[in-house]
């Protein structure tokens, strides 16, 4: 039976990432030059994905066209590399799955390294190598920009009637690089003739999934999902993602549920994944799609703190009991007013600082300079600014800490920041002249009236200091010890990444209690079990318990009840977490702060109610 007529009688299962396994075995050049140097390691690599279930398999052909091998010096050596990807694969396969030569975007990841025309060539170079060999179809992947894909799959088109399956990645939940909303690109590539349109890459299986609820089936294509499988992380210098096959499984139910018939992996997915999905799909009874329907999509924004003018947030929290609480500066201007509500009913609420990520998961967003200054102008509440290395070089960041200190702002988080490469401009450029610990170095530096480069300031800076603390981290003595090295630099207390479990309050007091700063321990509602669900499997340094995913799943169904419990379970963990921590970080899930001001108030209260037990 031909691929048309399988995908329209079922589901498939696709193969998941190539690069993954091959850099995970310490390979880090040209993953296509292997197909001619070493083609038993890509076609181990094939064998694996077949005998996890995948019913098609990509050609190791993302990269293998001219543009991108001339970085290697293998621009004219296309063909014999492309030849060699299809045979490789066809010998693996054994007229047992579908091969599909694959071929991968290069514009809009480096704008401004090739211009159009040489991307055009260079792409119709290698599709026609493909369109020679016998591959049973085409799988375009990792399109930023759609005017590129749309012009190959035209190309194509043309020229075949085999099967074309096409992919963008998406720039942010539901919409392309420049504002295209992702179901009129996808109706357009129907209308160019693909067979199955969909996306790839980027994001894990919960924001795709997002993204395709506001998609309706298509009349003609079929619709497809290769997810990453997490956000990606940074550990030593290399990449590396979370270990999620079982949560590849339970997401690819809700992916078949909003319509899409062929389902793989993208980067960070293993044969373990596939595995997953091939279990699930075998477990499915495949449903009818056309009562599919287009849901909204809500913000995706989180919320942040800051301390108070007359003292420092650390000697507020020996005190008593002190609250940042943390609000995400939006990514649209159009929330702007609604983030300085959010603002003011937080100062109002009695909150110590507001606190302001800058540019979160390497997402553009307002800049938390801006808002924060308008903190302090129209709230009379003390913002606490995140500073992320990522963005700006060493002059960059004297300049931004400098101009914080003459607005008055003078508490900040010091952060490494996630890679460009996680965020919505994967094009850009993750600068690091320093960590998190070297900026913390030099803030002190600054307070001394010293500059980066060693020359008098003419005056000193006053920041008080934070310093991040992952509390879920698998080796939490390694953690301590890193905090032992942050306070070495200068630290003056930490914040820590939300904590869901009780347990985990007293492994963390019993393991910091010895560090001469305060910990404001992290807490965050949550809304979903959905939204539990993400951030458990696909957010770096965040856990959340089994009693407390449990929980979530009961009231999956009915968003106010998940909501009101996603407070009642924040509530019992503020109870639990201030038995061990004066200092409470509450983090605003999507822009919710009536959330955060429901907490802040339970916290108030049962101080008060303490205060007046001991009277």
């Amino acid at each position: 039976m031909n691929f048309n007529e399988r995908i329209k009688e079922g589901l498939l299962v696709g193969d998941g990432a190539m690069g993954t396994l091959l850099y995970q075995e310490g390979y880090d050049g040209c993953f296509e030059k292997l197909n001619v140097t070493s083609p038993e390691k890509v076609r181990a690599i094939h064998q694996q994905y077949l005998e996890a279930g995948a019913d098609v398999i990509q050609t190791n052909t993302y990269a293998a066209n001219s543009l991108k091998l001339s970085r290697y010096n293998l621009e004219n050596r296309v063909d014999e590399i492309n030849e060699q990807a299809v045979h490789i694969a066809k010998e693996a396969a054994n007229d047992k799955a579908y091969v599909f030569g694959t071929i991968g975007g290069i514009g809009y990841i480096h704008p401004q390294e090739y211009d159009t025309e040489d991307i055009t060539n260079s792409l119709e170079e290698q599709a026609l190598v493909l369109l020679q060999s016998e591959v049973d179809g085409f799988l375009l992947e990792t399109f930023y920009h759609f005017e590129e894909l749309r012009s190959l799959v035209s190309f194509i088109r043309k020229r075949t009637d085999r099967p074309i399956v096409a992919q963008v990645t998406l720039g942010d939940i539901g919409v392309l690089q420049g504002g295209i909303p992702l179901r009129e690109a996808l109706v357009q590539l129907e209308d160019e003739g693909v067979d199955v349109a969909g996306l790839n890459c980027r994001m894990g299986p919960y924001h795709m999934l997002r993204s395709l609820e506001e998609v309706p089936v298509l009349e003609k294509a079929a619709l497809c999902a290769y997810p990453n499988a997490s956000l990606p992380n940074v550990r030593d210098g290399k990449y590396f993602y979370q270990s999620n096959p079982s949560y590849f499984g339970d997401m690819t139910e809700a992916l078949i549920e909003q319509g899409v018939r062929l389902i793989g992996g993208c980067c960070g997915t293993t044969p373990d994944h596939v595995r997953q999905i091939r279990q699930a799909i075998d477990e499915k009874q495949l449903r009818p799609v056309t009562e599919k329907f287009v849901k909204g999509r809500e913000a995706s924004i989180v919320s942040v703190v800051s301390p108070s003018a007359e003292e420092s947030l650390p000697d507020l929290s020996k005190k008593r009991k002190s609250i940042i609480v943390e609000l995400d500066p939006p990514k649209a201007l159009s929330q702007a007013d609604e983030f300085m509500k959010g603002a003011t009913a937080l100062t109002e609420a009695g909150v110590d600082a507001v606190t302001l990520a800058d540019n979160s998961l390497a997402s553009s967003r307002i800049d938390n300079l801006a808002l924060g200054s308008l903190i302090k102008q129209k709230t009379k509440g003390n913002p606490l600014l995140h500073v992320a290395c990522r963005d700006r070089n060493m002059i960059g960041l004297q300049s931004h800490l400098l101009g914080l200190h003459t607005l008055g702002i003078n508490d900040v988080l010091a952060i490494t920041g996630d890679p460009a490469k996680v965020g919505d401009f994967p094009g850009a450029t993750s600068v690091y002249d320093m960590a998190s610990m070297d900026l913390i170095r030099l803030m002190k530096q600054l307070n001394e009236g010293i500059s980066f480069s060693g020359k008098d300031l003419g005056a000193k800076t006053s920041f008080t200091v934070a310093a991040a603390f992952n509390a879920n981290a698998r080796h939490l003595d390694r953690e301590v010890k890193r905090l032992e090295k942050k306070i070495e630099a200068g630290a003056d207390y930490f914040m820590s990444q939300p904590v869901y479990s009780i347990e985990q309050f007293k492994q963390v007091y019993e393991a910091t209690k010895h560090l001469p700063v305060p910990v404001y321990i992290g807490i965050m509602p949550l809304v979903s079990s959905r939204n539990a669900e993400f951030l458990h499997h696909e957010v770096p340094g965040i856990t959340l318990s089994d009693e407390v995913r449990s929980h979530m799943a009961k009231f999956s169904s009915d968003p106010e009840a998940s909501q009101k419990e996603g407070l009642r379970i924040a509530e019992s963990l503020i109870d639990a977490a201030t038995e061990y921590f004066s200092g409470i970080y509450l983090i605003t899930p999507f822009l919710r702060y009536n959330m955060t001001v429901q907490l802040t108030n339970h916290i108030k209260e049962k101080e008060a109610l303490t205060l007046e037990s001991l009277r």
